[in-house]
Parts: structure tokens; C-alpha cells; sequence
């Protein structure tokens, strides 16, 4: 190892990916940062059963676990325009642009891609730190411009959702059972009869599930969006009352 490569700094890194397996590189299939953020934040929550308050539901018994939602990752990246991380003949031959920095974000991180109609799936590495998910929200300020009103200087409030394609939790320790809550995360080609038929064992149970979910169209499910499936038995009581 040269002294070079020894003392460079490792820079963070976002990856993206055609496929949620993280198989298949975009293009471009990745980006690193121009300065490290100083601090990245990690959020994580746990949701109970509806009507539990403070730990403790109406009927005063401990609230019942339903399951884990994923986690989130926030951040704040610096692009900057002005060169102030370049010397000599770097700057010359490869000026820094802060209009196309965040277009290359974008691209890799909120716009849609044709060929998978949706954004992409993303991997954010930083040494040995590796956070798969996709990007929830983004702001950018800009802060510096040149003479032409053309920025020099951004900050970008990032905030990604950890992905978890085709995950299941549950209640209990039997995550097959259909009288368990369980979660799913909605891919290109679902539907919520399908899904019904896998949790369940019956399609019948759709209609049941879109109310649950508040959902205007069960026809129009979205790749990426989140679907809860309450316990049959839970389900049974909702619909008698």
C-alpha cells in the first residue's frame, strides 16, 4: 500500500441500483461526496396496536407489539462551486459545478428511472458504515452564488428510509400465521388480492386490508409503498363493530 492510498480519506458514498437485491449498478451507479458530513443521524421507532397510550392501552393492559418499522438515516451534504477543495491544475481541468453535482444526485437518488417507474434503490457507504434504502426526502439551500446568479454553494438535508423489499414481522414467534400482524413492502406486479392470498391463504380478505390501510384504489397499489395486514381475528372484530 503506497503512503498515498494510506492516508487518503475515505469519503462517503451513495450506490445506486436497478434492483432491490442490489444486483443490478445504474448509471451512473454511484457518487461520493465532496466534504464528509460532520454527523449523520440514525432514527428507529417501534409501532404498537391502535389505542394504546403511553405504554399502556384503554382497556389498561401493556400495549400490543405490531411491528417495527424501518429506520432512517439523515444528513446534511455540502456541494460547493467554488474550488476551496482543489489545487493547482485540478481546478483548472476539472472545474467544480454545484448545478451539476445535484443533478447527478438526483438522478441517482429522486428521479424516476424508466426502465424500473420508480427511484432507485440505493446503498449509502461511509467506511464501514453501509445503510440500504431509499431516499425519502431531500432540501436543498443554496447559499453562495457568482456574479450570473449561478450557485457556488449548496446544502442538501437529506433524509433516506432503510429498504427492506419483502419484509414480514409479526406479533409473535410464528410469522406464518395469519392471525399476526405483518407488513409488506409493495413491488412491480403486486396486488392486494395476491397478497391476501399469500398472508392469509385467502384473496377474499382485499377489501378488508384496503379499508385497513385507508386506501382510495386498491387497483393502484405503488411499488415502494408500505401495507399493513392486521390479525384476522383483530380484523373480524373491526369489521362486527
Amino acid at each position: 500500500m503506497s503512503l498515498l492510498n494510506l492516508f487518503k480519506l475515505e469519503k462517503l458514498c451513495i450506490e445506486a441500483y436497478l434492483d432491490v437485491q442490489r444486483k443490478r449498478p445504474a448509471d451512473p451507479p454511484r457518487m461520493e461526496v465532496m466534504f464528509n458530513p460532520t454527523t449523520y443521524q440514525r432514527s428507529h421507532a417501534v409501532t404498537y396496536d391502535n389505542g394504546q397510550r403511553q405504554g399502556i392501552n384503554q382497556q389498561g393492559r401493556p400495549s400490543r407489539y405490531a411491528y417495527t418499522p424501518p429506520g432512517e438515516l439523515s444528513l446534511k451534504l455540502v456541494f460547493d462551486g467554488t474550488g476551496v477543495n482543489q489545487i493547482g491544475l485540478e481546478r483548472l481541468l476539472k472545474p467544480p459545478s454545484v448545478k451539476k453535482d445535484i443533478q447527478t444526485f438526483e438522478k441517482l437518488c429522486l428521479r424516476m428511472n424508466g426502465s424500473i417507474h420508480q427511484p432507485q434503490f440505493l446503498v449509502v457507504r461511509w467506511g464501514d458504515f453501509s445503510f440500504p434504502g431509499r431516499l425519502q426526502q431531500l432540501d436543498i439551500s443554496y447559499t453562495l452564488f457568482d456574479e450570473a446568479g449561478d450557485p457556488l454553494r449548496a446544502e442538501l438535508q437529506v433524509r433516506f428510509v432503510e429498504d427492506q423489499a419483502n419484509t414480514t414481522t409479526a406479533l409473535g414467534a410464528a410469522k406464518s400465521s395469519p392471525d399476526l400482524t405483518h407488513v409488506r413492502i409493495v413491488k412491480a406486479g403486486d396486488t392486494l388480492p395476491l397478497l391476501c392470498q399469500a398472508i392469509y391463504g385467502s384473496a377474499s380478505h382485499y377489501l378488508m386490508v384496503a379499508g385497513h390501510n385507508a386506501l382510495d384504489d386498491f387497483r393502484q397499489l405503488q411499488p415502494g409503498q408500505r401495507l399493513l395486514f392486521p390479525p384476522l381475528a383483530g380484523a373480524g372484530n373491526a369489521e362486527a363493530g
